[in-house]
């Protein structure tokens, strides 16, 4: 999908190989800031409210990359848009259920809701079986998918890749202000607030976007 998030000292394998030179419109072999620079609060999960959900920085980057290059996402503002709606939905890394109010089945990293849980999760092979058993309860297509790290983290990026339009991702590629609030109205259809956007801005700016 692009060069991978810097873990601490380590650098996680680039996606594109030494050889070739990636597209233009990518990160590229660049290598990019800690995923701690753009969600510093998740750098322990020591006294988190709900410690079996919770997972740091260091936790979350591999499946976060991963995810990238599931879904093919290749741009800086896509990957922008990603790990801010996760941040922010999941409380810096926090939550993978949704506890504020309670909604039943409501979860992974972005907080998907039911409906979305259940499209996603039938879209991933490795889960047919399992979601036979689970049929629709919307509690047990959750846990499905927050008992796998991959799946928690790779939620925000199917939904981008396959309920949003290419409009919507065309005006995440360049990367602007404009472009990213259609995103969160539009596809998301949610509101934009001050503490949304400046966490947005914050991993924006870190992947070298303006924020603007």
């Amino acid at each position: 999908m692009f060069a991978s998030l810097i873990v601490g000292a380590l650098v996680l394998p680039s996606l594109f190989p030494r050889s070739m030179a990636a597209p233009a419109d990518t990160l590229g072999n660049r290598a990019l800031p800690s995923l701690l620079t753009m969600v510093p609060k998740a750098s322990t999960c020591a006294g988190a409210p709900s410690p079996a959900e919770c997972k740091t920085a260091d936790e979350a980057a591999p499946f976060i990359n991963q995810s990238f290059r599931t879904y093919a996402i290749t741009s800086s503002g896509e990957a922008a848009a990603i790990i801010s709606i996760m941040a922010f939905e999941s409380g810096d890394f926090k939550y993978n259920i949704n506890h504020f109010p309670g909604t039943a089945g409501q979860g992974t990293r972005n907080m998907q809701s039911p409906e979305y849980n259940l499209k996603y999760a039938q879209s991933i092979p490795e889960l047919k079986d399992k979601l036979a058993a689970a049929g629709t309860d919307p509690k047990a297509v959750l846990a499905l998918l927050t008992a796998n790290g991959a799946y928690d983290f790779g939620s925000a990026a199917w939904f981008l890749k396959t309920q949003c339009s290419d409009t919507i991702r065309g005006g995440l590629k360049s990367g602007s202000l404009a472009g990213w609030q259609a995103y969160i109205t539009q596809c998301v259809q949610t509101t934009v607030t001050p503490d949304r956007q400046a966490g947005w801005q914050k991993v924006a700016k870190a992947l070298g976007l303006s924020g603007q």
